[in-house]
This record gives structure tokens, sequence and C-alpha cells, in this order.
């Protein structure tokens, strides 16, 4: 694609990666400058693809979804006159979803999927068709396509009917002018105010337009880009409450992940050693307080984040093969003359790896939590109780340490995998289906409590540091990075000596968490960190 930071990405149905999704779909980044168009290769692979598939439909032969009905209808014969309706019935009568919408970035990420898999040239579709779905993402026309009513097999047709349905005119859009990105209006009225025209669907574009799992795979891939930055700052995290408990360093030599070579546990390993350096004045107190080992929600770090890590990596590579994927059905090989009936819309290849990336995160942040509870006690930690100065007067971080443990049981909830279900549908014609929209939708909500937890150790961890800094009354400081990043947050929460509303702490640390400038404040400093 060679997009670097271009202002037009060529779409070729073959490399689109995690990068270029969040960039088209976040528009603050740059994404509302962001041009999306088809290459001149997939278009010529899109021609001749319907080429083909209308020399087939001119013998007068079946063709399930051209000139047939769809599931349990596909042996009922369409005449030509009524291939048409037939196209915009399905659209219809498949809008049927359910619940909140999908944020405007996560339809921005579906449209710019769906668009990219029809790229590929095994649809049987019009080049137009296409090209109309890039028009409506260039003009930010997204359609507003409810979150419930998914399966994850045949793909996604309940939220893909949704942004197929406003495509052809028929559906609502979230407003371009509102900048909040939450207000939705009639397409016909954004049309009418842009001179955008709406698709006249021909012979399989329907079916097209909505069989695979765009909508699983867009959620995922956003989640994904936020899993791992928080993947890296946990690493912060349990580096600064190591700090504050004046914890050990040696269970991150080098030489240990060298006997057991997963490569998370090498990652955070490295990680952990680049933010903590060699030693600190902190550290070096740690050799005469007669503690051994210190508990494994420290000294695990390297393997409990290392494998959340792996997860993440796998997880990633699975949703962008997804994403440069044939979902349709059925699907065309103009070049081998074969017209194909198949699965290739069924979820469960992404469906699997987003129920792993979701355990892998509530596991993440279980550790994250358990090093809030060391922090608090003084049985553990040597600080204050719940690292209140002047505590009975003050709860300190009681209740920040209760929030958390909330949010870690309500990810045990969430991590049940929605892969291990199915139900039969459409007259037992599709009787196994992933749930993998399910999952997409579960995965997010981990990830965003996880955020809320990496929050509260930050917040609890800094405010560790500042208990363990003053030593007989002269100030011991922390490593360099962890200073940094110390300092950074004091800008944003300062030093509790009383109670305070503390979730108003926590949501200004989340903000700087989403920002990136907590990430990029450590990197600058150290490299880039692994994940």
């Amino acid at each position: 694609m060679g997009m670097s930071m271009s202002k037009t990405i060529q779409l070729t149905g073959q490399d689109l990666k995690l990068a270029d999704v969040r960039r088209v779909a976040v528009r603050r980044q740059g994404g509302a400058d962001v041009k999306v168009e088809l290459a001149q290769a997939a278009r010529e692979r899109v021609r001749a693809s319907r080429r083909y598939i209308e020399s087939r439909m001119s013998s007068g032969e079946a063709i399930y979804g051209v000139n047939t009905g769809f599931g349990a209808f596909s042996s009922v014969r369409i005449s030509p006159s009524q291939i048409v309706e037939l196209q915009k019935n399905l659209i219809r009568s498949h809008s049927v979803g359910v619940g909140e919408l999908f944020s405007r970035e996560q339809a921005r990420a579906i449209l710019l999927l769906r668009a990219n898999a029809l790229a590929r040239g095994h649809s049987g579709i019009r080049e137009t068709v296409i090209d109309k779905l890039l028009e409506f993402l260039n003009h930010d026309l997204i359609p507003a396509i409810p979150q419930q009513g998914s399966v994850g097999a045949s793909g996604d047709l309940a939220p893909l009917s949704h942004l197929a349905l406003a495509v052809i005119g028929e559906g609502e859009v979230f407003d371009p002018a509102d900048s909040e990105g939450r207000k939705v209006i009639p397409v016909t009225e954004a049309l009418a105010r842009t001179g955008v025209k709406p698709l006249e669907l021909q012979a399989k574009e329907g079916l097209s337009m909505i069989n695979g799992c765009q909508v699983m795979t867009a959620v995922g891939l956003l989640a994904v880009y936020e899993a791992r930055r928080l993947a890296k700052l946990v690493d912060l995290a349990g580096a600064m409450s190591l700090e504050a408990m004046k914890g050990s360093r040696s269970a991150f030599d080098p030489l240990i992940p060298a006997t057991r070579p997963h490569a998370g546990e090498a990652m955070t390993a490295r990680n952990l050693k680049r933010i903590l350096g060699e030693t600190s004045p902190i550290a070096e107190s740690h050799a005469g307080c007669g503690r051994v080992q210190d508990a494994y929600s420290l000294r695990c770090m390297p393997a409990v984040h290392g494998a959340a890590k792996d997860a993440i990596r796998r997880g990633l590579e699975v949703l962008e093969i997804e994403a440069n994927s044939s979902t349709d059905n059925p699907l065309v090989f103009a070049d081998e003359g074969k017209i194909l009936s198949c699965g290739n819309f069924h979820g469960e290849p992404v469906a699997f790896q987003l129920d792993f990336m979701a355990i892998a995160m509530a596991a993440m942040a279980s550790i994250s939590e358990c090093r809030i509870e060391k922090l608090i006690n003084p049985a553990m930690s040597g600080l204050p109780a719940f690292l209140a100065p002047e505590g009975g007067l003050n709860s300190g971080h009681m209740i920040v340490q209760v929030a958390a443990a909330a949010l870690v049981s309500e990810n045990k909830i969430l991590s049940h995998p929605a892969s291990v279900d199915s139900i039969p549908t459409s007259a037992d014609k599709e009787d196994h289906v992933s749930m993998g929209t399910i999952a997409s939708r579960k995965f997010q909500s981990i990830v965003r409590n996880a955020e809320s937890i990496l929050a509260m150790e930050l917040l609890a961890a800094s405010q560790g540091l500042d208990l363990v800094r003053a030593d007989d009354g002269r100030e011991v400081k922390s490593a360099g990075v962890i200073a940094q990043a110390h300092a950074r947050i004091r800008q944003v929460v300062p030093f509790a000596q009383t109670d305070r509303v503390f979730q108003r702490d926590i949501e200004a640390l989340r903000g700087l968490v989403r920002s990136g400038e907590l990430l990029e404040l450590v990197e600058n400093s150290v490299g880039e960190l692994e994940c």
C-alpha cells in the first residue's frame, strides 16, 4: 500500500494494516484528511469478476444469491425482472439490529474493511459498489449501525445490512456536521446536503455487501490498538508499584527468560529493565529490608504481562489476515471459471482470537489490581495504610482498590468465551455460528475496564512513590524514567495529603493514558517498548 503519511490510501484488498484502519477510523488523528481510493490493480480484478458472473447469468443457470432466494430460500428461482428488487428486499429484511450504535469511529472502520474485502475481486460486483462505499467514507457519510443482532455467521448480516441500507439511501448516518459524532440523521438528509447519490444495487450486490466478518474485525482491531498501548503501560505501572514497595529487579534478569523462551516474557523483562534502570536509591534500600522474594504480582510480571502480549500479538495477526480476506458467498474465481459456495463468512477464526485476547486482558488487569491491593496494605508495602498520610481521618485509596476489584470481577464475567456458544438459525440451514461480534464487544468492554484499572494503579503507585521518597528527612529519588512519568502524572493529579474525589483523578489519568502522551514520554526516554 505504501501509505506512510500520505493523504491517500490505495485500497488493494491485500495489505491493510491496523495502523491504516486506525488512521482512517479516528478522524482527530488525521483521518479527516485521509482519502481512500480503489487501487487500479484491484479495479481490474473486480471488473473481471463482474464480467465472468454476468456471462454465467446470461446462460440462465441458477446461481445462489444472484437469481435465487437466500438461506433456506436458496431453492427458489428469481426471474430476471425481479433481481434488483431481490437485492433491496434482502437489505431491508436483514436490517434488524437493535441496541446502542457502534461509534462513528467503529463504523468508519467497518465501512473501510467492507470495501477492502470487496476489492479482492471475488464477489462478482461492479466496481461502482466499492466506489460508492468509499465515496460515503470520504464524505464522512457514516452509517448508523446497531451493535446487537449478529451471530457471526453468515458473517455480520444484520449490522452490515444497516451499513448497506444507508448506502442505498434508506437508512441513517451520523450527522457529518456534529463534531461529537453522536447525532444521527436520515441518510436522505445527508445526501441532499452533499450531493452524493445512493447506490442502485444490481444482481448479487446486496448479498455481497452483507456477507462477511467486517464488524467483529473492525471492532476488534480498534480494541487491539488500545490493548497494545495498555500492554506497554502496564509495565510502567508495575515498575512504579515495584519501586514504591522497594521491590527487587532480580526477576527481570535476561538470563531468566532465556530459560523459558516465550517472546512476551522476554519483551516484558526487557521493558521493565529499561524502565527501572539498573538501580535507584529506592531500589538499593531493598537490600536491608529482609524480604527474600516479592509477591507474585511483582515478581511474575514478565510471565503474566508477557503472556498477554503474546495473545494480543497473535490476535492482531489473525485480525489483519481477516481484514484482507474474501468473505463473500458464493465466491467468484474468474480466471479458474468457477463460482463456489463456501463458508468463508464464518467468524470462528476471529471469534476465537477475540475471546482469547479478552481473557488475556482480563488477566493483565487482574494482576494490576493485585498490586494496588499490595500498595494499600501496610503489611505488604511498608507504606501507610490505604496510602493515607493521616489514616483514620482520611480513608485514602481504600475504595480505589475496591473499585478496581469490582472491574476485575466484571471482567471475569465478560471473559466467558462467546465462541463456545452456537444456536441454529435460518430454519437450521445455518446450524453453527461463531458469536464473534459478541466476542468483539466483550473484548472492547474488557479493554475499557483494564484502562480504568491501569489508571487506578498509576494513581496508587504515584501516591506510594511520594510516601516512600521521604527517608529520614532526605529525598530518595526513583529511577530516571519512573521519575519522569511520576512528574507528568503529578501535573495531572496532585499528591493526596487528604481525601478528595478520587474518581476525578482516575478519569484524568485515563485521559493521560488514552491520549498516548504518557507512553510517548516513556518511549522518548528509553526507546519503543516491546509488545
